[in-house]
This record gives C-alpha cells, structure tokens and sequence, in this order.
C-alpha cells in the first residue's frame, strides 16, 4: 500500500510526522513544486519525499489537506479515481449553501467519482496530530467516517500502523456530522482530544 499527503501546510506536516514516526513511507505534494518541499520533507524523517502532484496521486491512499477550496482542482488532476482510497483531513470553513446542503465530506466525494472516500484525521489541531499518539498507556482516537464500509477498514489499518485508536462513526451524515464543520459551527468530536486504553 502506498501512501501520499496532498497539501504541506500545517496539517499535512503533521501527518508528515506520524508517518515518519513509523517509518512509513509516504510523499507529500502541494501547489509549490516539490524542490521547496524537498527540505521540510527532509527534516521530518527519511521516510517522507517531496514529488509532483502528479507523482503523489500514483499512490494508492490519497489524504487531502488542502485548503478546502483547492479539493476540485486536486480531484481534476486524475481522470478517474477508481482503485483510489481518498481520506479527508479538511475542515470546510464555507457557508452551507455552497455545500449543496450536504455534510462537507459527501459534498467533497461527488468530486473524486470512484474513489473509497472516507472522512478522517480532521478533527485534531495540528500540534496534537503531529505529537506522538501513545500516551499513558492509551492511543489518541481518530474518528472515521464513510458511505462506503469496506472503505474503512484499510484506513482502520493506517491509523492503527500510525499508533491512533481509529472508532468508526458510521456514514458520513450520521456519525460522521459529529466531525464536520459547518459554516461557523463546529460539529461536537471536533477538536476534542480523546484516548483509548489499551485492552
């Protein structure tokens, strides 16, 4: 399985990091060519290498953290998405009318026809996703969402192999709303920092 971060700000760093905290390899791609990432890339770990977008969307498990405004041209760079995993680390700060009404994970979808689309790694501020899950004996949750159930459970996994307790919510406008953002209302999981103990 192959691994790519699309968007290098704060919260594709971030991610950077837990992947490189495990020595799992993943690129990571934005707007700027891959020569400006290429130093932050390497000081985050071995493990993370700067490439094209182009490059990046070869991989199988795609995580957005891009502005939420920049998913559509994302979504354009690929003909189809099929075979694809696309996870969504965004947080859709936009009024709800722009959202055709839909919770912003299944709005964003409509735009990657045939991927396994799942909401994901978006309700933790930056510093926290980048800070090493295991803590006091329990895993830092990560919340999951999606209209599609086997599209979960490889992303299960990841979070797992990252070191987070993944807890699934179910479809995207029902569990799943407990994570979005809308407008200027926060949905209830977001930003809270929750762990599970081991068993």
């Amino acid at each position: 399985m192959s691994y790519a971060i699309v968007g290098f700000g704060k919260i594709g760093q971030a991610l950077a990091y837990a992947f490189a905290r495990k020595n799992i390899d993943v690129t990571v791609a934005s707007r700027r060519p891959p020569e400006a990432l290429a130093p932050q890339a390497r000081a985050i770990g071995p493990t993370v290498v700067a490439k094209s977008l182009r490059d990046a969307l070869e991989a199988d498990t795609i995580i957005l953290a891009v502005p939420f405004g920049e998913h559509r041209e994302v979504a354009k760079a690929l003909p189809s998405w099929k075979g694809k995993t696309v996870i969504d680390a965004m947080n859709a700060l936009v009024p709800l009318e722009e959202l055709d009404g839909l919770p912003s994970s299944a709005f964003v979808a409509k735009s990657f026809t045939g991927a396994k689309f799942v909401k994901g790694f978006n309700h933790l501020v930056a510093a926290t996703l980048a800070a090493d899950p295991i803590v006091e004996g329990g895993h830092r949750v990560v919340f999951l969402s999606s209209d599609d159930e086997d599209a979960i459970a490889p992303v299960a996994d990841l979070a797992k192999q990252l070191g987070f307790a993944p807890v699934k919510l179910g479809k995207l406008n029902e569990g799943g709303a407990l994570v979005h953002a809308r407008d200027r209302a926060w949905g209830q999981l977001l930003f809270q920092d929750l762990f599970k103990k081991e068993q």
